[in-house]
């Protein structure tokens, strides 16, 4: 019954986004490029590349960067810079934007020797004596996720800013995960497993 829940709830949320144009949201991209490069693969760590990103989970983050800004950090996902960028933006600018980017392709990315051997078996199985459910349940074997269940691609991403989202979670900081699997998950992990997986999912293709 909670699994037919869930799949009406992924149904709905997916209905209920916006067409977008990536012609139109080509043009609207000017202002992301400081942080998120021309081509939607930043250079700068600590920001994420948004280059061949699911549109739906794009347009997901851009709205509820949006919602935490309406509701003063209540609802959402806070984030005073994005939360700033996302303000001005209309629902058809959000899935314009989303559109655009989620066509262009990520840059190449490789795992770190040493993060294999603490990762790749979290990764691929989780720890159940821990409760950490694999990665791959959501993210694929491949780190590519499901545009239909909203769950994002990790494949390729860099390693600083999936450490900091996973440090988010582990906090409290980000509380906009579907069902707070990601918080569940993080806050089972150490500082070493987080460093691994951080550096190994940008090597998964």
């Amino acid at each position: 019954m909670k699994k037919l829940a869930l799949i009406l709830t992924l149904l709905a949320s997916c209905s209920a986004l916006a067409q977008g144009d990536a012609e139109a949201g080509k043009a609207k991209a000017a202002t992301c490029a400081a942080c998120h490069g021309a081509d939607g693969n930043s250079i700068m760590a600590q920001y994420p590349k948004i280059a061949g990103q699911h549109a739906g989970y794009l347009e997901k983050q851009l709205k509820e960067f949006k919602l935490a800004m309406s509701t003063g950090g209540k609802q959402g996902r806070n984030d005073p810079v994005m939360g700033g960028m996302a303000m001005p933006l209309s629902e058809q600018d959000m899935a314009d934007l989303a559109a655009y980017y989620s066509l262009l392709p990520i840059s190449d990315n490789t795992s770190t020797e040493a993060s294999v051997g603490i990762a790749q078996s979290l990764y691929r199985a989780g720890d159940p004596e821990r409760g950490i459910t694999a990665c791959t349940a959501c993210h694929g074997p491949r780190g590519n996720g499901t545009s239909l269940s909203g769950f994002p691609k990790i494949s390729g991403q860099n390693a600083e800013y999936v450490k900091l989202q996973l440090e988010k979670f582990r906090s409290g900081q980000r509380t906009n995960d579907m069902n707070s699997m990601m918080q569940s998950v993080a806050a089972k992990l150490t500082d070493d497993e987080i460093a691994a997986l951080s550096h190994y999912v940008g090597g998964l293709h």
